[in-house]
C-alpha cells in the first residue's frame, strides 16, 4: 500500500502541481518514530524529464534510504549522551568556515590577475630545475600505421625516413585517405610507454635504441608500423618547459592567490585595530 501511495505522489509531482506547497495540509509520503516526511520534499528527487516508472523507483529507492536514516538516527539518540549529541560547536566551525571560503572565493574573483605570462613561467622553472625530474622517458615522435594493401606504401616511407625534413603537412593530407592511423604532432612529448601501448615495438632498453634509431618500420599482424623520432628524454632527467608550463601557471596563481588573501586579512585586521572593533582580555 505504501508503495502504491508512492507512486501517487510520483505522478503528482511530475504532474507539476504547484498547490503542494500552498495546501495548510501537507501530503505525508512516509512518517517514522514520530518523523513525517512530506511530499514536496520529494520534489528535487524526481528530474523533470524522468518517465513514470523511473520516477516510482526513484521515490521508493529515495523513501526507503529515508526511513533507514530515521531508523539509525533514533537509536543514535537513544544511545548518545546529551553531551555527545551537542554538535552546536562543530557546526558553527564549520559554518564559519564555508563563510569565509564563499567570502574569499568571491574576492579572488573579483582581485586576482590570472594572466600568468612565459617571462613568468620560464622564470620559474629556470629556479626550480632540479625539482623537474621525468619519471618516464619521453619522446617527440611521428609514426603511421598501413594496412597492407596500401598503395602509398612507399611515398609513406620516404616521408617518414627523409633524414633532413618531416613534411608533416603532406604526410597528414596523405594519411587521412591511405593510412589506418597516423600521429604527426612532433611539438609534442609523449611517454614512450604510453607510444609503446599502440606501437608494438620490443625495447629492451630506452637509452640503446633512441640512440641508436631515428626512423623505425617494421610489420605486425598485417599492418606495417613506421615511426620517426624526432628527439628523446631519458627517464630522470629534467622535463622540458613545455611538459611544466600549466603546473608552474597553477603554481604561480596559489602563491598570488596566496599572497592577495594574506594581504586583505592583514588590512582588515589593520582596519578593525583602528576602529576598535576589538579588545583582547
Amino acid at each position: 500500500m505504501r508503495r502504491f501511495s508512492c507512486f501517487l505522489i510520483a505522478l503528482l509531482l511530475l504532474s507539476g502541481c504547484k498547490n503542494l506547497r500552498r495546501q495548510s495540509e501537507r501530503v505525508v509520503v512516509a512518517e517514522c518514530y514520530g518523523v513525517k516526511l512530506y511530499a514536496d520534499e520529494l520534489r528535487d528527487v524526481i528530474p523533470p524529464e524522468m518517465d513514470r516508472m523511473d520516477s516510482l523507483t526513484r521515490v521508493n529507492a529515495y523513501v526507503d534510504s529515508w526511513i533507514h536514516q530515521q531508523i539509525l538516527l533514533h537509536q543514535a539518540e537513544i544511545n548518545l549522551s546529551a553531551e555527545d549529541l551537542d554538535f552546536s560547536k562543530q557546526l558553527q566551525d564549520y559554518r564559519n568556515s564555508l563563510v569565509i571560503y564563499a567570502y574569499e572565493t568571491q574576492m579572488t574573483e573579483q582581485y586576482l590577475d590570472t594572466l600568468v605570462n612565459d617571462k613568468e613561467i620560464e622564470a620559474y622553472y629556470e629556479e626550480h630545475k632540479e625539482n623537474f625530474q621525468l619519471r618516464s622517458t619521453m619522446v617527440r615522435v611521428a609514426y603511421v600505421i598501413l594496412n597492407e594493401n596500401c598503395k602509398s606504401f612507399k611515398e609513406f616511407k620516404k616521408l617518414m625516413s627523409d633524414r633532413d625534413t618531416l613534411n608533416l603537412a603532406q604526410l597528414d593530407k596523405l594519411a587521412e585517405h591511405e593510412a589506418v592511423a597516423g600521429f604527426f604532432d612532433v611539438d609534442t612529448w609523449v611517454r614512450l610507454e604510453d607510444l609503446l601501448a599502440t606501437i608494438p615495438l620490443e625495447i629492451y632498453n630506452s637509452e640503446s635504441f633512441l640512440k641508436r634509431n631515428r626512423f623505425v618500420s617494421f610489420e605486425k599482424d598485417n599492418l606495417t608500423y613506421m615511426v620517426r623520432f624526432e628527439d628523446y628524454l631519458l627517464e630522470k632527467s629534467v622535463s622540458p618547459i613545455e611538459i611544466e608550463r600549466e603546473g608552474i601557471k597553477n603554481v604561480l596563481l596559489l602563491k598570488r592567490k596566496k599572497e592577495l588573501l594574506s594581504r586583505m586579512n592583514s588590512e582588515l585586521y589593520e582596519k578593525a585595530k583602528k576602529e576598535k572593533v576589538f579588545e583582547i582580555y
